[in-house]
């Protein structure tokens, strides 16, 4: 096994002024749960907000809501006022609790989702004091108006677990999170007896039986990245990434181009599959680095890869050196 390629701090890339003669692709992976690392023993009996990579894109707020909202719609989103992020999905009870299933679990369509919000709609516009800002197939965005102080945690990061720790919670006022369990509980009861969930259960699907609320936040808290801010162009296919590319005024492609790398920052699913292009850019000095971001245990990595660190250090210095596989570079 080669050695450990030299790690580096947050800070420790180079200058914003040596980047722009650079040519630098940045590759950004997503984090581990927060609940896995160092951080949350010190917090207590409260979990970290936001998954590691949500906060490294969004800063310590983790303002998810208006981010996604902007990268899904082309209205405007006023950036001072604190936006929710609404998700029907699936609690599924165990003996003694219940998991959240990721919405990749449930396979909910765009019909049903459109049948579901219709139903609840008079009992969120009540409660949030405010109309439906956008609908999506998985995502609906409405001003948090009174939820506004609510402590929240995406899908992402609570879906696998007991939702007893991941529930949202009241932070400088009493009572907010109380208001939003009895919400929750009415639609709970009201899609219980849906037609959409009748038609789903006999076709063997899980039910659509509760409404989960995250994200609550303003675009003006938004702390996006160097890495971001100096890119010329976003890669990724999370809505996450286009809305922060619409904010911070940057071009975005859901489709990764090796030939436009340079100066590029992409967070991407199944990236063992560029790095063979990314390799050969290194080698071919189409690339000067790669800059990968990864969070060991919840930590920021930053590391630089050059074309003389993608061989395997040997002490038999006449043989070959061996190059790198993704699985070493990400040790």
């Amino acid at each position: 096994m080669p050695p450990k390629i030299r790690e580096m701090t947050v800070n420790s890339p180079s200058s914003p002024s040596s980047q722009s003669t650079l040519r630098r692709f940045t590759l950004m992976l997503s984090g581990e749960d927060a609940l896995d690392s160092e951080e949350e023993p010190a917090l207590g009996d409260r979990p970290v907000k936001g998954l590691p990579h949500e906060r490294f894109l969004l800063g310590s707020h983790v303002p998810l809501a208006p981010v996604l909202l902007l990268g899904q719609t082309s209205q405007a989103v006023n950036p001072s006022e604190a936006v929710a992020c609404l998700q029907p999905i699936h609690l599924h009870a165990t003996r003694d609790h219940l998991i959240l299933m990721g919405q990749n679990q449930i396979d909910l369509t765009q019909t049903e989702s459109t049948e579901l919000l219709k139903a609840a709609l008079p009992f969120i516009e009540e409660d949030f004091q405010s109309s439906i800002l956008f609908e999506g197939q998985h995502y609906w965005f409405i001003p948090a108006g009174p939820f506004a102080s609510l402590a929240s945690y995406s899908v992402d990061q609570a879906h696998g677990r007991n939702i007893d720790w991941w529930m949202p919670r009241d932070t400088n006022e009493d009572g907010i999170a109380k208001r939003w369990r009895k919400l929750q509980n009415e639609i709970q009861m009201l899609w219980h007896i849906s037609s959409v969930n009748e038609e789903r259960e006999q076709g063997g699907m899980p039910s659509i039986n509760s409404l989960w609320i995250s994200g609550i936040g303003k675009l003006s808290d938004v702390q996006a990245p160097q890495a971001v801010q100096q890119s010329n162009c976003l890669y990724g296919s999370h809505p996450l990434l286009a809305g922060l590319a619409k904010l911070c005024n940057i071009a975005h492609s859901n489709e990764f181009n090796i030939e436009a790398a340079a100066g590029s920052f992409a967070w991407l699913e199944q990236v063992e599959t560029i790095w063979p292009a990314l390799s050969a850019a290194l080698m071919n000095k189409e690339l000067d680095e790669v800059l990968i971001i990864d969070f060991p245990k919840g930590k920021t990595r930053e590391r630089i890869f050059k074309a003389k660190d993608l061989y395997k250090k040997s002490w038999a210095f006449w043989k070959k050196a061996e190059p790198l596989n993704w699985k070493e570079i990400i040790l």
